[in-house]
């Protein structure tokens, strides 16, 4: 239940972002998509990852928390949740292409607002 209580309003503005944005079908994330994905990083995200992503109900997504971790295996993360977790999955709302870019991203470090 706990689960689903934190799970709903990141679904619910998940699903209003993805029906503004279609979904890539090539491996390129087009700059206005990549802008939508960035907000969606800090706010949906950021919402149980913390504001600035130093972590809350889920852990940081900052480089050095991310250092030393497979890509891939954060992909997963993001494409199909964390069972037993808050973390839901994604797939279906982003591409794998937009996930990989999510994460290259988050890897390197998230750039200044503007």
């Amino acid at each position: 239940m706990t689960m689903l209580k934190y799970s709903l309003p990141l679904l619910f503005g998940t699903l209003l972002l993805a029906g503004t944005a279609p979904l890539q079908a090539s491996a390129e994330v087009t700059a206005t998509r990549q802008k939508e994905l960035l907000h969606l990083l800090r706010h949906d995200c950021g919402s149980c990852h913390g504001m600035t992503l130093k972590g809350g109900l889920g852990p940081a997504l900052l480089p050095d928390a991310l250092a030393g971790k497979p890509a891939a295996t954060l992909e997963a993360t993001v494409l199909y949740g964390r069972a037993g977790t808050p973390m839901p999955p994604w797939r279906g709302l982003l591409s794998e292409e937009e996930v990989a870019w999510l994460v290259a991203i988050l890897k390197q470090g998230l750039p200044d607002a503007h």
